[in-house]
C-alpha cells in the first residue's frame, strides 16, 4: 500500500486548487475498506466504526468478506479483459491495493483503458500518484449518486469511447445508496449510456445468509459514516441486472464466479454477477 501524498490534496497557489475536504469527522466508506483490508490510510474516526463492524461480524468473518469481494473483482476484470473488452468505468474503486483494475486489466491488453471514480478526495489523492506515469488510466472525484456528471466528465471522454463497449464495474457500492436514492434507476442511466455488448459487474451486501442480528449491528456501526450501508434481498440484486443477459453462472456468492485458485475467502454475506447488455 502506497503512503498517502499530502501534495496532492494541499493548497497550490500555482494551479488555484483548495484544500480538499477529508471529512476527518467521520468515517467514509472508502477509508473503512482500507482498513479492513490492512491499509494505512484511514483516520481513527474510520478505524472505530471498523471496530464497531468487527465487534458485530468477528474479525476474521470481515476480512474474508472483504476480500472475497477483492477477488472477485479481480477474477471479473480478467474475465472481461479476456472477453475482448478494453475500457472499464471503475465507479466507487476506494483505495488503491495490490491487484487494482487497470494492473489485470492491463496485463491481458496494454491499451486497456481505465477511469476510476470515488466520492471521497483522499482516493484522487492516491490517484493522482499511482497514475502520475499511466496515459490510459485515470481518476475522477465524483459521486455515483449523479450519474450524468461522471458520463460527461471530460476525463471520463478522454478515455472512454460510449459508441465502444465498456464494462462498468459497481463491485460493492450499491449497498451505500439507500431505497431513497433508487440505486436501480441509477444503474439504468449508467447502462443505458452504453452500447450493446457492455457489460455490468456488480457485488452487494445481502439479507439472505447472514444472520440478522449480524446484519443490524453492521447497518448500525456505518450510520454516522458519510454514506448508510444497506443490506438487501437476493431478489432486490437481481433486479439490478433488469434487461441484461448474465453471464454463467449467473447470480452467486462472489467465490464461487469462476472460481480459481487466489485463495477467495468463502462466505454467505454477498451476492455478484456479471451481465452483457444485449
Amino acid at each position: 500500500m502506497m503512503g498517502w501524498d499530502f501534495k496532492s490534496v494541499a493548497p497550490d497557489a500555482e494551479e488555484g486548487r483548495q484544500v480538499a475536504d477529508l471529512r476527518m469527522d467521520r468515517p467514509t466508506p472508502a477509508r473503512m475498506y482500507d482498513y479492513f483490508l490492512g491499509g494505512k490510510d484511514n483516520f481513527e474516526v474510520d478505524r472505530e466504526a471498523a471496530a464497531a463492524v468487527d465487534a458485530a461480524l468477528g474479525k476474521t468473518v470481515t476480512f474474508d468478506v472483504v476480500w472475497e469481494n477483492r477477488r472477485f473483482l479481480q477474477r471479473a476484470t480478467r474475465w472481461l479483459a479476456n472477453a475482448g473488452v478494453d475500457q472499464f468505468l471503475d465507479i466507487g474503486t476506494g483505495l488503491p491495493t495490490q491487484g487494482n483494475v487497470h494492473e489485470i486489466a492491463q496485463q491481458v491488453n496494454p491499451d486497456a483503458h481505465v477511469v476510476y471514480v470515488d466520492n471521497d478526495p483522499i482516493v484522487l489523492a492516491h490517484g493522482r500518484a499511482l497514475l502520475a506515469t499511466n496515459k490510459t488510466t485515470t481518476i475522477i472525484t465524483a459521486d455515483a449518486r449523479e450519474p450524468a456528471g461522471i458520463l460527461a466528465h471530460p476525463d471520463t471522454n478522454a478515455l472512454i469511447d460510449f459508441s465502444r463497449p465498456v464494462a462498468v464495474l459497481a463491485v460493492a457500492l450499491f449497498h451505500f445508496i439507500t431505497d431513497e436514492e433508487n440505486p436501480a434507476g441509477l444503474l439504468a442511466e449508467f447502462m443505458d449510456a452504453v452500447p450493446s455488448g457492455s457489460y455490468l459487474a456488480l457485488s452487494h451486501l445481502t439479507t439472505d445468509g447472514p444472520p440478522a442480528e449480524g446484519v443490524a449491528r453492521t447497518e448500525a456501526a456505518y450510520e454516522k459514516a458519510t454514506s448508510p450501508i444497506v443490506f438487501r434481498p437476493r431478489i432486490t440484486i437481481e433486479n439490478f441486472f433488469s434487461g441484461l443477459d448474465l453471464v454463467e453462472p449467473g447470480i452467486v456468492r462472489p467465490w464461487q464466479w469462476h472460481p480459481g485458485d487466489d485463495g477467495s475467502p468463502e462466505t454467505d454475506w454477498l451476492f455478484a454477477g456479471v451481465a452483457r447488455k444485449p
